[in-house]
């Protein structure tokens, strides 16, 4: 066993049923642990499939710290690469995103196709007997897609994509619903927030419903909005573990009972005039209306998209302590009108002067802090465990403020971190 290895805490003595050790959030060696047994053994969402739209299109992405290219080529396949020349190591794409059928390493001028294949390099006559195929670009071993979701993983076998997503397709489905052409697009721009915290402070928080009455009462009150009473004591919402790492916060039940369309969205139809047409000819009145009513999924896919109603955040741990948070506007295709909003309201909560994400920000950056305090050692976790039921599909549930969500997650996390 190497010194690494030994170095690596017992998970069981870490974490329990209700309670997780601080130092999850704070072991060196257990971050690195992370990166094999997670980030690059697991699924993990990349990019969208419209920020490659056309042939030869390209979009610097990442999986963990991993910097990847994600391209298309001229026959439309989709590839994710890893930005790293296989003669000396250098970048050898240094722009976010453009068009190019291949890319040039600028240290020695060695090429590679938007495949990854290697074309070519300068002063042939010094590679006599060199075999090119074995000098092409790293790529992530397996690439596929959901709904025009893409996701990568390193490791060459495992359970298809399908099987990782499990209960949280649905999400992805009840997102795609509501665009009138059945599509979500990825085109607004990255916001990117760098927080110094363990990456897995934000993924709990993402479906944490104990937190909006306190964190965010102040914008709450201004907003005159009425989010906060979703995740209240008396809320009908709910609180599901998906499996798999999965959650949710679940606010149909309040949205159903509310019987607005679009009041999910803090508006009415009669103010999206166009919106409302486009969907009520794509789906027919009454099934629009359901849409309209239920509104767009709070899932936090494991371990790094949050599909938030309006936006989607993607979570990147760059250390231990530091993780960034790249965030867009969710765009619904054929729906200009919505997709304004969407826009604007992306830009006041998640935005450089957004309220919202700096609420939450802080919050990351004081557990960090704090969880390196002695005593007490241990995190509890045991909000709503007296109540938790399953509900008609199989899946856990509590109510609105219950921590479900984290107790289904560390009870997967451990699970992927005892594999061998």
């Amino acid at each position: 066993m190497s010194a690494q290895a030994a170095a690596i805490p017992d998970i069981n003595e870490l974490i329990r049923p209700e309670h997780v050790h601080g130092s999850v959030y704070t072991s060196e060696a257990l971050y690195q642990a992370e990166l094999e047994k997670i980030w690059y053994r697991t699924w993990v969402y990349v990019g969208h499939t419209s920020e490659v739209p056309n042939a030869n299109d390209y979009v610097l992405k990442s999986i963990g710290p991993q910097p990847v290219i994600m391209t298309r080529d001229r026959n439309d396949q989709i590839h994710l690469l890893l930005n790293r020349c296989t003669h000396r190591g250098n970048q050898v794409c240094v722009f976010d995103k453009g068009n190019s059928r291949t890319f040039t390493c600028p240290y020695h001028g060695w090429t590679f196709s938007n495949t990854g294949q290697l074309r070519g390099y300068p002063f042939p006559s010094g590679y006599e007997g060199t075999d090119r195929e074995e000098l092409g670009l790293g790529r992530v071993a397996r690439v596929a897609e959901y709904k025009g979701f893409i996701f990568g993983s390193f490791a060459e076998q495992g359970p298809s994509l399908e099987e990782h997503l499990g209960g949280a397709r649905e999400a992805i489905d009840r997102l795609v619903r509501n665009s009138p052409e059945g599509e979500v697009e990825i085109t607004a721009g990255f916001l990117k927030h760098k927080a110094r915290a363990n990456w897995k402070f934000l993924l709990e928080n993402e479906t944490d419903g104990y937190h909006p009455q306190f964190v965010h009462a102040s914008i709450f009150s201004v907003a005159q909005s009425g989010i906060g009473d979703l995740y209240s004591s008396d809320s009908t919402a709910v609180a599901r573990y998906l499996g798999n790492g999965h959650s949710e916060n679940d606010l149909r039940p309040e949205f159903r009972r509310l019987d607005k369309p679009l009041g999910w969205f803090g508006t009415s139809a009669a103010r999206m005039p166009e919106y409302v047409a486009a969907m009520n000819a794509a789906y027919g009145e009454n099934k629009a209306r359901e849409i309209m009513i239920d509104g767009t999924p709070h899932t936090m896919i494991f371990p790094n998209l949050f599909i938030a109603e309006i936006q989607i955040f993607v979570l990147q741990p760059l250390a231990v302590n530091e993780t960034v948070q790249h965030v867009t506007a969710l765009q619904f295709k054929g729906a200009p009108e919505m997709n304004r909003r969407l826009r604007q309201q992306t830009m006041g909560s998640v935005g450089p002067a957004g309220f919202l994400l700096a609420d939450d920000s802080e919050m990351y950056e004081r557990n960090q802090r704090g969880i390196q305090v002695r005593d007490p050692e241990w995190v509890f976790l045991g909000r709503g465990k007296n109540r938790e039921r399953r509900d008609e599909d199989g899946f856990m549930v509590g109510d609105a403020t219950d921590e479900v969500p984290s107790r289904g997650m560390w009870q997967h996390y451990r699970t992927i971190m005892e594999e061998r």
